[in-house]
C-alpha cells in the first residue's frame, strides 16, 4: 500500500488535476495499491476563512466571494468530466455548496463565528475538491470512491488544531479499508469528534492526514505531492541557487519544517516517524523528478549541513533581571505560564549568567504574551527580581540544519563569520546539544541577504558571487575594468569558483540596477535602453535597499561629491574599491572615519590605485608595517606625467616643447598645470604618510613649486604656454647643471625621517634608484629598519587605463579572497 497526498496547487486547476489523474493512472497501471488524500483547491481555504469573517460582520460581500468559489468548482467539473456524465458530479458539488451557503446564512444572521463553526466552514474546501477529483476519476473508468475523513479520523474538540485520537482512528481506518477494494479518495485536513462534530487538524493538516493513513495502513511509503522538486536546501523564492536534497532524515526534516520549510509540516512526520515509514516529497508538475526521500537514515552528504530554513517574521520576548541569577524555578514558571496560555515558542535562548531569558513567538501574539508575563511575574517585578519584560519586533530566524554538523568542526564559526562579513547582526542564537540545528535571530531586513550568503558559503553550488556596483562605467578606467572582468570571467569561474555579477552601473547621464545581473558584454546597450536619469544619491540608496551579500561599490571617477556616500555604504556593509583619491587626501578626520567604518562593519575599503595605478605600493607599505618594520624614509616619483616629461627632457630640447608634446600625446590633463602644480603628487604622498601612521593634513605637505607664479596664474592654457616659454631658460639651466654633475632631474615626493612630507624637483646621481627611469614609469623607495642599507624599490607603469583598471580589479579580487 502506498498513500499519496496532493496539495492545493496540485488540485488547483483543470490542468493540474489532469496531471494528478495521470500520476494515479501510472501507479494503477503498474499494479500498485494506493490511497489518495487531497487538499482544497489552492487558495480556497483562505477564501473560506475570509468569507466566514465577512458573514459574521454582516458584510454582504461574502456572497460575491462565495459565488467566485462556486464558479471555480463548477468550472473544474465542466473541464474534467464529459458533458453526458456531468449531472451526477454537478449535483454532488451543488449539494455541498448549498449546505455551505445555508451555514453562512446562519453566521450572517447571528453575527457570530465560533472556532467550531469556522472548522465546519473550511471543511468544505477539501470536501469539494475531493468530490470533483473522485468524479473525474470515475469518468476515466477508474473505480474510485469518495471517503470523508471525518468518518474515520477521530479527534478531541480543540477546534482549529484538533488532536487525533490515535488508537480509535487507526482501528476505524483499518476497518474501512478491509471492507473495500476501490481507490479511496480521502478528504485531507479534517476529522471529527466522537460525537461527529467537524474539526480541522491545523496547519499542514492534509499532510498530516496522509501520514495518519499511511501509519494506520502500514504503507510502504507516503508520497507528498506539491509544486516543487522535493525539499530544497533553502527557500527558492529567496535563494535562486537552492537545489533538491535527495535524502534527508526525519530529524532533519522536522527541524527544517519547524523553522519555516513549507513543503511539509512537523505534525505530518510524527505518525510516519513512529512507524518508520519513509516519505517522498514529489512535484506534481515534474512528476518524473526523484524528489526527496525522508527516512530514518539518509545517505552521506558532501556538505556539512543539509538545509537552511527560516521564519520571516518573529518577535523576541526578553525577560531579564539581576534577581533571576541562581534562582531556581524562574524558567519553569515562565514556560508554565506560556503553556497554560497555549503560547507556541519558536526558539529559546538563555544567558549563561541566568540574567536573561529570551524566546521567539509569533509577532501577532507578542504584546499579549508581554501582558500575560507581567501579570504572572507581578510579584517578582515588584520585588525587583525581574527588571524588565521587553519585546523586539521586525526580526527573523534562520536555522542551519544537518546531521553532518556532528562530524564537521567549525560549522558555527563558519556561520557567524559569513554573517559578520556581510554586516548581519545576530540578535540571539540557540543550538541544541544534538548539534543538529544552529538557529540565529537577525533583523528582518537582512533575511534574504543572510540566506543567500549562508547558502553560497556552505553549498557553493555556483561558486561565490560578488555583487558589483560601478560608478563611472563609461569612463576610460571603468569601461576598461568591465572589459577585463569580461575577459577573465571564465578563468575566475573555473579556477577560483568565483562569479562577478554586475548589478548596477551609472555615469553622469544614466544609471541602471538589475538584481539579476547586467551583461558584461552588452552593458552599454542595456544602460542606454533601460537606464534611468542618473542620480548618485538614488543609486547609492538603491544599493543599500537591495542589501545583497558580498556587495562591492567601485568608484572609477575623480568626483569629490561621490565621496560623501562612502561612510553610509561602508556602514551598510558594502565594500568600496576606488582609484578616487579625494576621500583619502582630504581632512584626516574623514580618512580616519572611513577606515574605522570599514573595520567596524567587517568590510573592505581598498584604494591601491590611489597612488601608483596598478603598482602594489600601498599593499607593500601596509605589509611592512604589519610585519613590524619601521619606516625611516619614503621617496617616490608618483606622477606618470611628470616622469614622462623629465625622462624626455634632454639637453638641446626646450622644456616648453616637451610639455606640449606630453599634452599632445594625452599624458597630461587638458590643462597641464593640473599635473605640473604637483597637487596630485602631494595628495599621493599625503596618503602614503597616513598609511605609515602619521596624522598629517593637506597643508602639512610642503610643495616646492615647479612653475612660477606667472605660469600658475595665467588666465588660459594658451597663456600658460606663453608664460612657460618665457621661463624656459630656467629649466634648461637646471638640466645643464644636473648633467654637469652626472645627475638627472626627477620630480620627487619625500617623507623624511622627521616625518615631514614634501614634493619638488630634485637631482639624483647614478647610484640612486631613480636615475634609470623611462617613459611614464613610477618608482618608490622604502628605507626601513630592515631595508636600511638597500631600500625596497617598487617600479613600473604608474599611469594608463589598463594598469589602473587592473589595479582596481586586483583590489576586487582581494575582497573575494577575504570573503571566502
Amino acid at each position: 500500500m502506498k498513500v499519496l497526498k496532493f496539495g492545493g496547487t496540485s488540485v488547483g486547476t483543470v490542468e493540474s488535476i489532469n496531471q494528478v489523474i495521470q500520476i494515479l493512472q501510472e501507479n494503477l497501471n503498474e499494479g500498485r495499491k494506493i490511497a489518495v488524500v487531497y487538499s482544497a483547491m489552492g487558495g480556497v481555504t483562505n477564501r473560506l476563512i475570509e468569507i466566514g469573517k465577512l458573514a459574521a460582520t454582516s458584510d454582504l460581500e461574502y456572497l460575491q466571494l462565495l459565488k467566485s468559489v462556486e464558479d471555480r468548482h463548477f468550472a473544474a467539473v465542466r473541464g474534467l468530466i464529459d458533458v453526458k456524465n456531468q449531472s451526477s458530479a454537478i449535483a454532488k458539488v451543488k449539494g455541498l455548496l448549498n449546505e455551505l451557503e445555508d451555514l453562512l446564512r446562519g453566521v450572517f444572521l447571528i453575527k457570530e463565528l465560533s472556532a467550531r463553526t469556522n472548522d465546519f466552514i473550511v471543511s468544505f474546501g477539501e470536501r469539494l475538491s475531493t468530490t470533483i477529483v473522485t468524479e473525474a476519476l470515475k469518468n476515466r473508468g477508474i473505480d474510485a470512491e469518495y471517503l470523508d475523513a471525518r468518518k474515520v479520523i477521530k479527534t478531541d474538540d480543540h477546534f482549529g488544531y484538533a488532536e487525533v485520537i490515535g488508537d480509535l482512528t487507526n482501528e476505524l481506518i483499518r476497518k474501512h479499508f478491509a471492507q473495500t477494494n476501490k481507490l479511496q479518495c480521502i478528504t485531507g485536513f479534517i476529522g471529527s469528534t466522537i460525537d461527529g462534530v467537524t474539526t480541522t487538524l491545523g496547519r499542514g493538516g492534509s499532510d498530516y492526514t496522509g501520514s495518519i493513513f499511511g501509519a494506520a495502513l502500514n504503507a510502504t511509503v507516503i508520497e507528498i505531492w506539491t509544486d516543487v522538486d522535493g525539499m530544497l536546501t533553502s527557500d527558492p523564492r529567496k535563494v535562486k541557487n537552492a537545489f533538491t536534497i535527495p535524502t534527508i532524515t526525519y530529524a532533519e526534516a522536522m527541524e527544517l519544517s519547524h523553522f519555516g520549510a513549507k513543503v511539509i509540516y512537523p505534525p505530518s512526520l510524527t505518525p510516519a516517524f513512529q512507524k518508520n515509514i519513509p516519505l517522498k516529497i514529489l512535484n506534481t508538475f515534474n512528476h518524473h523528478h526523484e524528489g526527496t526521500l525522508v527516512s530514518k537514515t539518509a545517505s552521506t552528504k558532501e556538505y556539512s549541513i543539509t538545509g537552511i530554513s527560516s521564519i520571516d517574521d518573529i518577535a523576541l520576548v526578553n525577560v531579564q533581571g539581576g534577581g533571576m541569577m541562581g534562582v531556581a524555578g524562574v524558567s519553569a514558571k515562565l514556560f508554565s505560564i506560556l503553556a497554560a496560555n497555549k503560547i507556541s515558542v519558536i526558539l529559546i535562548s538563555q544567558a549563561s549568567s541566568e540574567h536573561s531569558i529570551c524566546f521567539a513567538v509569533d509577532p501577532k501574539t507578542a504584546y499579549g504574551v508581554k501582558e500575560i508575563l507581567e501579570e504572572g511575574f507581578a510579584t517578582e517585578i515588584s520585588q525587583g527580581l525581574v527588571d524588565n519584560i521587553s519585546i523586539e519586533q521586525n526580526l527573523s530566524v534562520i536555522a542551519v540544519v544537518g546531521e553532518g554538523m556532528k562530524s564537521s568542526t567549525g560549522t558555527s564559526g563558519k556561520l557567524f563569520t559569513v554573517l559578520g562579513k556581510n554586516g548581519i547582526n545576530v540578535v540571539a542564537t540557540a543550538q541544541g546539544s544534538s548539534e543538529l540545528n544552529i538557529s540565529v535571530v537577525i533583523y528582518k531586513k537582512d533575511i534574504t541577504k543572510a540566506l543567500n550568503a549562508i547558502h553560497e558559503t556552505f553549498f557553493q553550488v555556483d561558486g561565490l558571487t560578488l555583487n558589483l556596483y560601478l560608478v563611472g562605467a563609461t569612463g576610460l578606467i571603468g569601461s576598461t575594468l568591465l572589459r577585463q572582468i569580461q575577459e577573465q570571467k571564465e578563468y575566475l569561474k573555473q579556477r577560483k569558483n568565483l562569479n562577478i555579477r554586475l548589478v548596477g552601473i551609472t555615469n553622469t547621464k544614466k544609471m541602471l540596477l538589475d538584481e539579476g545581473g547586467i551583461s558584461l558584454e552588452n552593458w552599454k546597450e542595456e544602460l542606454l535602453e533601460k537606464g534611468e536619469i542618473a542620480n548618485i544619491g538614488s543609486f547609492v540608496s538603491d544599493v543599500q535597499d537591495l542589501n545583497l551579500p558580498y556587495s562591492v561599490f567601485v568608484d572609477c571617477t575623480a568626483d569629490k561629491n561621490i565621496v560623501q556616500y562612502y561612510y553610509s555604504l561602508l556602514s551598510s556593509s558594502v565594500s568600496i574599491v576606488t582609484p578616487n583619491k579625494v576621500a583619502n587626501s582630504g581632512r584626516y578626520e574623514q580618512y580616519f572615519m572611513l577606515q574605522k567604518a570599514a573595520q567596524k562593519h567587517g568590510v573592505k575599503f581598498l584604494y591601491e590605485t590611489n597612488v601608483g595605478a596598478g603598482l602594489p605600493i600601498i599593499n607593500t607599505l601596509q605589509g611592512l608595517i604589519t610585519s613590524g618594520d619601521k619606516i625611516n624614509k619614503i621617496e617616490a616619483v608618483l606622477s606618470g606625467t611628470l616622469a614622462y616629461i623629465f625622462n624626455n627632457f634632454k639637453v638641446g630640447d626646450r622644456f616648453v616643447d616637451v610639455v606640449k608634446e606630453a599634452k599632445a600625446k594625452g599624458y597630461t590633463e587638458p590643462d597641464p598645470r593640473d599635473d605640473l602644480s604637483g597637487q596630485d603628487v602631494a595628495r599621493k604622498i599625503l596618503i602614503l604618510s597616513r598609511e605609515a601612521g602619521l596624522k598629517l593634513e593637506p597643508e602639512d605637505v610642503t610643495i616646492i613649486n615647479l612653475l612660477n607664479d606667472a605660469c600658475l596664474n595665467a588666465p588660459s592654457v594658451d597663456a600658460f604656454f606663453e608664460e612657460l616659454e618665457k621661463d624656459n631658460d630656467r629649466f634648461e639651466k637646471l638640466l645643464q647643471d644636473a648633467q654637469a654633475n652626472d645627475e638627472v632631474l626627477r620630480f620627487i615626493a619625500t617623507l623624511d625621517s622627521d616625518n615631514k612630507a614634501s614634493i619638488g624637483l630634485k637631482t639624483v646621481g647614478r647610484s640612486h634608484p631613480f636615475f634609470n627611469l623611462a617613459g611614464s614609469e613610477n618608482i618608490i623607495s622604502f628605507t626601513t629598519e630592515r631595508y636600511k642599507y638597500n631600500p625596497l624599490v617598487v617600479k613600473g607603469p604608474g599611469a594608463g587605463a589598463e594598469v589602473t583598471a587592473s589595479g582596481v580589479f586586483a583590489d576586487i579580487m582581494s575582497i573575494s579572497s577575504y570573503l571566502v
